[in-house]
Parts: C-alpha cells; sequence; structure tokens
C-alpha cells in the first residue's frame, strides 16, 4: 500500500472539513504574490530565481505552506526585499519607527500621500517644483503606448525623448535580457537607479518613457516621483497584451498558457502605485490620435509652468 493512501481508520477523519488556515500564514502567502506580481515575475520565475520548487511556491502563496526562514530568506532575495516586508512587520527596528508608525496608522491615502512628499523635501529627494513640472514621465504597464506617445510628446513639446530602458542597457553595457538571466533583479534595479539619477542630472526638459515595473522599487520611484511630473497611461489587460504581440514582441505569451491571468494579477497588485501619478490618461477603446489630443490637453491644463504652448 501507498504510504500516502489512506486506512480504513483514516476514512472517517477524510472526511471531515479540512481545519481553517492558519491566518498568519493566508497573509504571509498574500505579501509573497503581491511582492511577485509587483515585480512581474511568473510563479515559475520566481521558483527558478529562488530555487524554490513551483508546489512549495503555491502552497506557500494559498497559504497552506509552513515555510522555513531559510525559503522565506531566499523567496525575500529574489523579489528583492527585505524578509520583514513578507513577515509584515518590518516597522518595529527602533522606537522612531514604531513612534512615526503611530503617528501614521489609521491616516487616509490623502494624509499618507501629503506625509511622503513632506519626507521627500525634508530629506532633499526631491527636485524644485517648477523644475520637476518641465520633465514628464510616461508610466504603466508594457504596451500602454508610453514610447509611440512618448515621441509624439517630445517632438510637440521640442525637448528631447528618453526611453529608459535604453539608457539603462547604456550604463549596464548589454541588453535588458542579458542583466535579468545573467545578473538578477537587485543588478537591474541598481542599473535602473543610475540610468535615472543620470537622465534626471542631463535632461531639465524631457519626455521620459519608463519601465513598467519601475513603480516595484520604492526608492526608484520615490526619485522619479520627486523630479517628474507622472502620466500615467491607463489601457484593458487585453489591450496591454494586443499592443505587445502587435509590436511583434510574442515573449508574454511564450511557455505560459496562463499569460493573461499573470498580467491581470500584476496590473492589480501595480494599480495602486501607478495611481500615485500626477495626472491619469484611460487610452481603451481611444486612437493613438485621440490619446495624444487628451494628453496634450491635460498637460495644457495642469497647474503650474504649461510645457505645451
Amino acid at each position: 500500500m501507498d504510504e500516502f493512501e489512506p486506512t480504513l481508520a483514516d476514512a472517517s477523519s477524510a472526511d471531515r472539513t479540512p481545519p481553517a488556515r492558519d491566518p498568519f500564514l493566508v497573509a504571509l502567502g498574500e505579501r509573497v504574490r503581491a511582492a511577485r506580481a509587483r515585480r512581474g515575475m511568473t510563479r515559475r520565475a520566481l521558483a527558478v530565481a529562488s530555487d524554490v520548487s513551483e508546489r512549495h511556491l503555491a502552497n506557500l502563496e494559498l497559504g497552506v505552506g509552513n515555510a522555513s526562514v531559510l525559503v522565506l530568506r531566499q523567496v525575500a532575495q529574489a523579489v528583492g526585499c527585505q524578509i520583514a516586508e513578507l513577515l509584515g512587520d518590518e516597522t518595529t527596528g527602533s522606537p522612531e519607527w514604531l513612534l512615526i508608525r503611530d503617528l501614521l496608522r489609521g491616516r487616509d491615502e490623502g494624509d499618507l500621500r501629503r506625509a511622503r512628499e513632506s519626507l521627500t523635501n525634508l530629506f532633499g529627494e526631491a527636485g524644485p517644483q517648477e523644475a520637476r513640472q518641465q520633465r514628464v514621465a510616461l508610466i504603466g504597464l508594457r504596451g500602454a503606448g508610453k514610447s509611440t506617445l512618448g515621441k509624439m510628446l517630445a517632438e510637440a513639446m521640442d525637448v528631447p525623448f528618453v526611453e529608459l530602458n535604453r539608457e539603462i542597457e547604456r550604463v549596464a553595457g548589454c541588453s535588458l535580457p542579458e542583466i535579468h538571466n545573467l545578473l538578477g533583479s537587485v543588478a537591474y534595479r541598481r542599473y535602473e537607479r543610475r540610468a535615472l539619477e543620470e537622465t534626471i542630472q542631463l535632461y531639465p526638459d524631457a519626455v521620459i518613457a519608463t519601465p513598467g515595473g519601475v513603480v516595484s522599487d520604492p526608492a526608484n520611484y520615490n526619485l522619479l516621483l520627486g523630479h517628474c511630473y507622472t502620466v500615467w497611461l491607463q489601457a484593458t489587460p487585453e489591450e496591454h497584451m494586443t499592443r505587445v504581440v502587435a509590436q511583434g514582441d510574442l515573449r508574454p505569451m511564450a511557455g505560459n498558457q496562463e499569460a493573461m491571468d499573470d498580467l491581470k494579477r500584476i496590473l492589480v497588485e501595480r494599480t495602486p502605485f501607478y495611481a500615485k501619478a500626477d495626472l491619469a490618461l484611460d487610452t481603451h477603446g481611444k486612437t493613438l490620435e485621440q490619446s495624444f489630443a487628451e494628453l496634450r490637453h491635460l498637460l495644457a491644463t495642469k497647474p503650474g509652468p504649461k510645457p505645451l504652448s
């Protein structure tokens, strides 16, 4: 008899309702899944990066995996965060953290945003407000139209157009796939930071098309928000996928039958971060010309210096 086959004595217990999942493990699984989605990683990709089996990761994300500390450390390293972020108690490291956390507890999104902006200014992470408004950064998932609309906008504004992905490749001295496959996500974020810093320093007036995952690194996203006027280009998951495939890039579908589900989850997890942009433009169901006209109108009517005549 197979060692996992239930005996007659076990039959009655097998019919019973399974015990409720431990709330801590459920919450842990949600945080792991959210961290993976924010970084645009499939479960298979995380399994490879962390050297943890897909089955173990599936159980962990479902809240039924009693993960060891070593496994959690591997997963945290693979998604580029501290293990405390997965455990959900990273703000207990000092009395000051505890006092700050207490001040922020229960605040709404508006209050928290003002607190973040004040801290950004306090610690010198933000540029002058007038300079920030002259540098427009487009954010959103792949296929949102950042490159196409960005080039059109830069031409209309008569300012340089910067594709941050190309700047990352220049700084790294190799292609994006080589960075991810050979050097890993931590190295990629480091090159992304350098490329963004150099772009801000070199271009007081510019339109910047950013990588879709720039919002998944808090330090890099804070830098972007502090020095650029940001516009979130929105579209439906189906439109994102269709546009990427139409450009001849079939990688979203390669070896992944659940590509659309992965894309939807990535969008769900990143949406609260994209929503921190100064403006949002929904391109759903609109032609390129319609989207561009609306983008110009939004920027022409925003407060502060007008980038468009």
